[in-house]
C-alpha cells in the first residue's frame, strides 16, 4: 500500500511538472506573424522589363490586428509616385489598394491597424506591395507578402 501511494505520488509530481513546462513553452509563444516579398517588375502584372527591386517586411500582432510593416527599394526607372500594398489578390492577379503610404521614398515604414478580413486576407498571402513611378503608373515593382514560416 506505501509503496503504490508512494508511486502515485511521484506520478501526479511529474505530471504536475510537466503540465508547468508545457504551460512555460505556450507562453513563449510569439503572437506575431512575420510576412516577406521581394519586388521585381516580372512580379507586376502585366510585367514590365525594369530592372528595380526590394523587399517588403510586415510584422501582424494577431491579437490587436496591429501591422508594422517596411518596404525598401533600389533602381526604379524615376522617383516613385505612390507606394501601397494592394489586396485581395493572389499572385499573377491585381487588386484595389488597402493601404496607401503618406511618402513613397524608399525606405517606407509605418503601421496600421487591421480589420478582420484585412488581417486574414493577408494571413492567406492574398496582400502584395506595389510601387508606381511616372514611367510605370500602373506599378514598377510588385512582391506578394507571404508568411514566413
Amino acid at each position: 500500500m506505501n509503496r503504490t501511494a508512494n508511486l502515485l505520488r511521484a506520478a501526479l509530481v511529474t505530471g504536475v511538472a510537466t503540465a508547468a513546462l508545457a504551460g512555460c513553452g505556450m507562453m513563449s509563444r510569439s503572437n506575431t506573424a512575420s510576412f516577406s516579398g521581394s519586388m521585381n517588375a516580372a512580379s507586376q502584372v502585366p510585367p514590365n522589363m525594369t530592372r528595380g527591386s526590394g523587399l517588403a517586411e510586415a510584422w501582424l500582432n494577431k491579437d490587436t490586428n496591429v501591422l508594422k510593416y517596411k518596404i525598401s527599394y533600389a533602381g526604379l526607372s524615376g522617383p516613385a509616385t505612390a507606394a501601397h500594398f494592394h489586396g485581395p489578390a493572389a499572385a499573377g492577379a491585381n487588386a484595389g489598394v488597402v493601404l496607401p503610404f503618406a511618402n513613397p521614398a524608399s525606405p517606407i515604414e509605418g503601421q496600421a491597424t487591421l480589420t478582420p478580413a484585412q488581417a486574414a486576407d493577408l494571413m492567406a498571402g492574398r496582400w502584395y506591395a506595389n510601387i508606381h513611378t511616372a514611367a510605370n503608373p500602373n506599378g514598377e515593382i510588385r512582391g506578394q507578402l507571404l508568411p514566413k514560416m
